[in-house]
């Protein structure tokens, strides 16, 4: 008990800094404080690299091009590599996706610019209040999760309407809007793209999940004991898609089983490095399309490690049907052959049990498996 009460009074003496882990790393530490301490084997924190497998890379070209100059045949193999990459790995890269890469350089800069203003500057948007529409916190699941993470989070929600410009933070005000729109139009062509290779109306996915609901930033401070730590520990996303943009530093992976290499399968479960290259999008599978797509396509674990680097800037943007934290929308598995495999709930119902259980490397499906 003594040990639960020090690790509660050191909880929140870091939260009441407001300051974050870029705070922490601002007075010089030089080593980790114990709240951040994952109980890891060394090997875990890298990536496999005995099987050379790569994250599939995908032209859009053929989706977000001039459709008179693209034919049936090319359209339906970009449903078809979608496919095969939604089924396979559940993770892909995305080129030619409409995004250009001035925004996207942009957007990093402007984010990166916010994490390192001054405390004083970035206090007042420091906040747990789920309510608020932009707010800025360290860890969402700090005081539930057996070990905090080293980064810090801007969030910026998106939907039901947009966020008054007054509400986001000067360094973002500009960008953040125009990059949000770009990205919910990239949103809704792989949905459609989704949609056709479940064999589905094109509709059918954006009408459960047309809107970008948020934005997370997360800020990777430098850790001086990075063997210690995660950047962020393993996890599933809690939406329909999850569209990503990372710098050139890296550090992010993804967690691969069953794939198959040069005719021969992959005998264990393996991290695998996403590649960080410039002016590419990263597009993972959620939980609520795993479900609703009864497991044809795979919403696997992710995470990101920590790194003795310099820092690194991270933005996931998720798609969801707007206010699913108090949607009543089912979500029910779409069978064509065989049996469901998970029982039906509500988006609400989804989220709160994401919330509840923070980031803890245990499946958000788990409890609707039939």
């Amino acid at each position: 008990m003594a040990s639960d009460s020090d690790r509660l009074r050191a909880l929140k003496a870091f939260d009441n800094t407001k300051a974050g882990v870029k705070g922490l790393v601002d007075t010089g530490v030089t080593t980790i404080t114990s709240i951040f301490h994952h109980p890891l084997p060394l090997h875990h924190l890298h990536a496999d690299h005995e099987h050379h497998f790569t994250i599939p890379v995908i032209s859009l070209a053929a989706a977000m091009g001039a459709t008179t100059t693209t034919t049936p045949s090319e359209r339906a193999e970009l449903v078809t590599a979608v496919k095969v990459a939604a089924e396979m790995v559940g993770f892909f890269q995305v080129v030619n996706h409409g995004v250009p890469k001035a925004a996207m350089s942009e957007m990093l800069a402007a984010l990166r610019g916010f994490h390192e203003e001054p405390v004083k500057a970035k206090a007042p948007y420091y906040s747990r209040d789920s309510r608020r529409r932009v707010r800025y916190q360290s860890n969402f699941d700090l005081f539930r999760s057996p070990a905090a993470n080293w980064h810090d989070t801007l969030f910026m929600e998106t939907a039901p309407e947009s966020t008054p410009s007054e509400e986001i933070p000067p360094a973002c005000r500009t960008i953040a809007p125009k990059y949000m729109r770009l990205v919910q139009q990239l949103g809704r062509t792989l949905l459609e793209l989704l949609s056709k290779a479940l064999g589905l109306r094109r509709e059918h996915l954006e009408e459960d999940a047309a809107c970008l609901e948020g934005l997370a930033s997360h800020y990777y401070p430098s850790c001086p004991e990075p063997h210690l730590t995660l950047g962020t520990t393993a996890h599933s996303d809690p939406c329909f898609l999850t569209v990503v943009l990372q710098d050139a530093v890296g550090g992010f992976q993804v967690l691969v089983d069953g794939l198959q290499e040069d005719d021969k399968k992959m005998s264990d479960v393996v991290w695998v490095d996403v590649p960080a290259v410039a002016g590419v999008l990263v597009v993972n599978v959620g939980d609520f399309l795993q479900l609703v797509s009864n497991s044809k396509f795979r919403s696997v674990e992710h995470r990101m490690v920590a790194k003795s680097v310099r820092p690194r800037v991270f933005v996931a943007c998720f798609f969801r049907r707007q206010g699913a934290a108090t949607s009543t929308r089912v979500l029910q598995p779409i069978v064509t052959n065989g049996e469901a495999r998970y029982r039906s709930t509500t988006m609400a119902e989804l989220v709160r049990r994401y919330r509840a259980k923070g980031l803890d490397s245990n499946s958000l499906l788990q409890h609707l498996r039939l």
